[in-house]
C-alpha cells in the first residue's frame, strides 16, 4: 500500500500532508477487512472510526499525549498506526496481539480496556495526574454512544465536569453499540443530530468569533439557545463540559481543524461526532449488528463463512427458546438483559412478547436492581448478563436481591474460558463469586438438555434465588427441544460413571472433556468415579461422601479454582477431618489470555489430555 506500508509509527504518519490523509485512511479500511476476513474481530466499529484515529494520531503527540478508547472495539486502526500493522494478522490469536488496547503490548495504549463506560474515568485520573506532576500532556478519551447508556461514563462526567481539569471527551455516535441502543440519552443524542439548523448556527457564530472572551460570551447565549430547541438543554453543558458539535466523523479536514482548535482550550471539552458503523464495507454498513463482528468471511462478496457443527444448538439459543416457552406457560416470567439481546439470545423473546422483555442499556448493576423491583413485585425476572459482565454488577446481587431473599434466576451466558477475547471477557469468577452469598443456590449444566431443564426447574417452588452459568458456543448436538420437562432437585448430582481408584467431580460442560478422560482411563483399568456435580451450591453431600470414599478427588471446573469448586469440596474434606487428597484442574489463579477455548483449555491442563494425565499422575502417586 502506498501510505500505510510505509507507517510504522505516528510519526511516521505526520509525515504525510493533509491531502495524502484520505488515501491513508482508504488503505486502513482495506487492510482491516482483508485482515479480519481471515481472522475475525470486532470490523463493524472500527471501519467507523478510521477518520477520526488518523485525526487523533496526526495532531497529538502520542503516546506522549493519552489517547484512550472505551471498550476497544473501535481502536483497530489506532493498532495498526502504533507500530503493530504486521502483528495485526495474529489479532486475538494464542500468543498474538490483543483485541483490545493493553498496556502491556503497547506505550501507545495509554489504558487497557475491554468492558464499556470506563474511558472518562480513566483520562480524568490520568489527567489529574498530570496536573500534579507538573506535565503538560493532553488526554483523550474517545466513548461510543452505546457506552453512554452505562452507569460509570455519567460518573466520570460528573467528576469531570466540576474538576475543571483539561480533557476532551470525543462521543462518538453511530446510534449503535452491538445491538441498537435504548433509552432516553439515545433518543437525545438523536435530537441533537437531527438538529442540523442549531449545529450548523454554532458553528458559523464559533468560527467568526476570534477571543476567548467573546467566546465565553456567546456561549452564555448559546446554552439558552439550546434550552429553546431542547427543553432540558444540553446535559453534557449541565455537568461541566464544553459542548461542541455536531460534526462528520468521515470528514477527516473538518475532524483536523475542529480538534486543532479544541486543544488549544482549557477545561472539560466534549465533541460529538457522528460516525457510520461499517463504514466503507457496504455489508457492514447494511447490517451493523452482525457485522460486529461477523466471524470469517470473503473480503469480495462480503459473504460469511459458516463453522463449526451446524446441527448443534448454542447454548444461548438454549435459553432465549426456552424462556420463551416458560414466558408462555407462566405470566409472571419476564426478561432482562443490559444491551446484548442478540447476544445472549433475549432477542428470541423481545420479538413474541416485547412488553415482558427488556432490555436496559449497557447498565448491569440497573439491570440487577431492576430485576429485584419487579421480583419484589411477584414477577419472575430471568436476568441475563455475560459473566465477566456480572462482576459489574455484584453489589447490587448481594445488597438488593440477596439481602431482601428476593428470587431474581441470574442466567450468566459465557461461563469460563470465552476464546479471543481474552482475559477481559474470560467468565471465571463468576462460582467463586457467586459462592459466598448466603442462600445462593449456584447450578451448572452438563449439556443442552440439562440447561433446558435447570431453566425450567428454576421457576418452581422448590428453587429460590438462584444463578445458572452456562459457557459461549455450541452444545453438542442433543435433541433438547424434543426433550420433555424434568424438574433437577436443587443440589442433587448425577452419578455418570462408577468407580473406586480415584473420584473425579465436575461441573458444567467441562464433564463432557472428563467424560473422556474417564472412558480412556477405564480402557487403562483405571476406575473412575465420575459424578456431574451440577450444583457448586448447596453440594450434594450424599455425592461428597461417596467420593471420599477414594483416596484422591480431582475436581473440575471451567473456573478459577480459587473460590468454585475446588475451595468448596477442600472445605467439605476439611471439615470432615477426611484423609483424603484434593487435586484441582480448571483456570489458575493468574489471567488467561487469547486463544481459542481449545488452545486455552489445553495451556490450563483441563482438555481431555489434560484430565487423562492427571487421573494417571494420581493414580500412580497412590
Amino acid at each position: 500500500m502506498r501510505y500505510l506500508d510505509k507507517i510504522n509509527s505516528p510519526e511516521d504518519l505526520k509525515r504525510l500532508k493533509a491531502e495524502q490523509l484520505p488515501e491513508l485512511c482508504q488503505e486502513l479500511r482495506e487492510f482491516i477487512i482483508s485482515a479480519c476476513a481471515e481472522n475475525p474481530g470486532h470490523i463493524g466499529a472500527s471501519l467507523g472510526t478510521v477518520e477520526l484515529t488518523v485525526a487523533l494520531h496526526y495532531l497529538y503527540n502520542t503516546p506522549k499525549d493519552k489517547l484512550i478508547w472505551d471498550v476497544g472495539h473501535q481502536a483497530y486502526a489506532h493498532k495498526i498506526l502504533t507500530g503493530r500493522r504486521d502483528a495485526f494478522v495474529n489479532n486475538r490469536k494464542y500468543k498474538g496481539i490483543s483485541g483490545f488496547p493493553k498496556m502491556s503490548e503497547s506505550e501507545y495504549d495509554a489504558f487497557g480496556v475491554g468492558h464499556s463506560s470506563t474511558s472518562i474515568s480513566a483520562a480524568l485520573g490520568m489527567a489529574v495526574a498530570s496536573n500534579l506532576e507538573g506535565s503538560n500532556e493532553q488526554v483523550v478519551a474517545v466513548i461510543g454512544d452505546g457506552a453512554l447508556t452505562g452507569g460509570l461514563a455519567y460518573e466520570g462526567l460528573n467528576n469531570a465536569g466540576a474538576h475543571k481539569t483539561d480533557i476532551l471527551v470525543i462521543l462518538n455516535d453511530n446510534q449503535i453499540s452491538i445491538d441498537p441502543n435504548v433509552g432516553a440519552m439515545h433518543n437525545y443524542l438523536i435530537k441533537f443530530t437531527t438538529s442540523h439548523f442549531y449545529n450548523k448556527t454554532k458553528n458559523k457564530i464559533w468560527k467568526f468569533l476570534g477571543s476567548d472572551k467573546l467566546r465565553s460570551m456567546a456561549g452564555k447565549f448559546m446554552f439558552s439557545t439550546k434550552a429553546a430547541f431542547f427543553r432540558s438543554g444540553s446535559i453534557f453543558e449541565a455537568l461541566g463540559f464544553r459542548y461542541f458539535g455536531v460534526i462528520d466523523g468521515h470528514n477527516l479536514p473538518q475532524l483536523i481543524e475542529t480538534i486543532s482548535q479544541l486543544k488549544d482550550i482549557k477545561g472539560p471539552k466534549l465533541l460529538h461526532v457522528v460516525t457510520k458503523k461499517g463504514k466503507g464495507f457496504k455489508p457492514a454498513e447494511d447490517n451493523q449488528v452482525i457485522w460486529h463482528s461477523p466471524g470469517n468471511f470473503d473480503k469480495n462478496t462480503g459473504l460469511r463463512k459458516t463453522g463449526g457443527n451446524p446441527a448443534a444448538s448454542r447454548y444461548q439459543d438454549v435459553f432465549g427458546e426456552t424462556v420463551l416457552e416458560l414466558a408462555r406457560m407462566n405470566p409472571s416470567i419476564v426478561g432482562v438483559t443490559p444491551a446484548m439481546p442478540s447476544g445472549c439470545s433475549m432477542n428470541i423473546i423481545m420479538q413474541e412478547i416485547p412488553e415482558r422483555s427488556f432490555d436496559v442499556g449497557i447498565a448491569e448493576q440497573h439491570a440487577v436492581t431492576f430485576s429485584a423491583g419487579m421480583a419484589a413485585k411477584g414477577l419472575l425476572p430471568y436476568c441475563n448478563i455475560y459473566s465477566s459482565f456480572m462482576q459489574r454488577a455484584y453489589d447490587s446481587v448481594i445488597h438488593d436481591v440477596a439481602t431482601q431473599d428476593l428470587k431474581v434466576i441470574f442466567c450468566l451466558d459465557r461461563g469460563g474460558l470465552v476464546g479471543e477475547d481474552g482475559a477481559t471477557h474470560h467468565g471465571a469468577y463468576d462460582l467463586s463469586y457467586m459462592r459466598c452469598i448466603p442462600n445462593m443456590i449456584i447450578a451448572a449444566p452438563l449439556n443442552e438438555i440439562e440447561l433446558k431443564n435447570m431453566l425450567y426447574s428454576a421457576q418452581l417452588p422448590s428453587w429460590g434465588m438462584c444463578t445458572i452459568r452456562y459457557p459461549r458456543g455450541n452444545g453438542i448436538g442433543l435433541p433438547w427441544k424434543e426433550a420433555p420437562y424434568e424438574e433437577i432437585p436443587v443440589g442433587k448430582a448425577q452419578l455418570l460413571n462408577d468407580g473406586k481408584d480415584v473420584a473425579l467431580l465436575s461441573i458444567g460442560t467441562a464433564g463432557l472433556s472428563a467424560a473422556e478422560a474417564v472412558k480412556k482411563a477405564e480402557e487403562l483399568g483405571i476406575s473412575v468415579l465420575h459424578y456431574d456435580m451440577r450444583f457448586l451450591k448447596p453440594l450434594d453431600l450424599d455425592a461428597m461422601r461417596k467420593a471420599s470414599e477414594c483416596k484422591t478427588i480431582i475436581t473440575l471446573e471451567d473456573a478459577s479454582v480459587v473460590g468454585g469448586l475446588f475451595s468448596a469440596v477442600s472445605e467439605y474434606i476439611a471439615s470432615e477431618g477426611l484423609p483424603v487428597k484434593v487435586v484441582h484442574l480448571g483456570i489458575p489463579d493468574q489471567f488467561v489470555e487469547q486463544g481459542t477455548v481449545a488452545e486455552l483449555k489445553a495451556e490450563c491442563g483441563y482438555d481431555a489430555e489434560g484430565i487423562l494425565k492427571t487421573i494417571l499422575n494420581v493414580t500412580q502417586k497412590g
